[in-house]
């Protein structure tokens, strides 16, 4: 934190830096950059931006700060697309739907490894959406940002302006799915600064974004990042919702995190 302080203040890299190009006795904001930070308000919100997965991301109280598991979702879709699935072709675009982009940080991951992909993302919060296209931009790819709700009587129609029923070939959700009951556990700077909307399901339905999306059945393959708590429950809900082919994939701390399955 201290590094990431002194690079934004002075706008060097770290190795400008530690080549002595400028003093750092006197950086600009400092105090008020470490009062911030002793609030338990995140970095990334104080510089408003973070750097994940190879981008640099705006990121805001509309918006969660993307995680390291998330990183690990985009890379099972690609592998799974380009590999153990061979959903891509060679001819045809790929087409992919983001759920809950919020910052669009899924989106803009597949489109920057994959620049003939057909990438949109949706999500509720217009104060997201215009940060997700700021990101794009940002990161220079084009993908297709819209505000839906999933759960709002206009779906049906405002699917045909998204590609319409089943056209596409996977959709990708990161949705929330933490429960109310495990806020006593997490620390202040997410409990106090980022959306809680984007958080957390009441305990007494904690599937119900996953439940929605699955019934939809926008996609030929669908993956979502899930709670480690519910792994078997998101299993049999997939098999309900009419999906073969499930797997569920361990994040890097060893917990079951990424949930699979295909349309049958």
């Amino acid at each position: 934190m201290a590094w990431w302080i002194a690079e934004e203040t002075s706008g060097l890299s770290r190795s400008q830096l530690l080549s002595g190009c400028k003093g750092t006795t006197n950086l600009s904001n400092t105090q008020e950059i470490i009062e911030r930070l002793l609030h338990f308000e995140p970095i990334q919100y104080v510089f408003g931006h973070t750097f994940w997965c190879g981008l640099d991301l705006r990121v805001g109280p509309a918006t969660l700060i993307p995680r390291p598991e998330t990183g690990e979702l985009v890379e099972r879709v690609r592998t799974a697309a380009l590999t153990e699935y061979r959903i891509q072709t060679d001819n045809v675009p790929l087409r992919i739907l983001d759920i809950g982009t919020g910052s669009g940080c899924i989106a803009i991951a597949l489109k920057k490894r994959h620049p003939e992909w057909d990438v949109t993302g949706i999500d509720v919060s217009e104060e997201a959406i215009e940060i997700a296209k700021e990101n794009a931009q940002r990161n220079g790819v084009n993908v297709r940002f819209e505000v839906r709700d999933i759960f709002g009587e206009e779906w049906a129609k405002s699917s045909d302006e998204i590609g319409g029923f089943g056209c596409f070939d996977i959709v990708v959700s990161n949705p929330p799915y933490v429960r109310e009951s495990e806020k006593k556990g997490m620390r202040k700077n997410v409990l106090e600064y980022e959306p809680a909307t984007a958080l957390f399901v009441p305990d007494e339905d904690p599937l119900k974004f996953y439940r929605r999306i699955a019934e939809l059945h926008l996609g030929k393959q669908l993956f979502f990042e899930i709670n480690e708590a519910f792994g078997q429950e998101m299993r049999e809900l997939l098999e309900r919702a009419g999906y073969t082919d499930i797997r569920i994939t361990r994040d890097l701390y060893g917990k079951e995190r990424i949930i699979e399955g295909r349309m049958a």
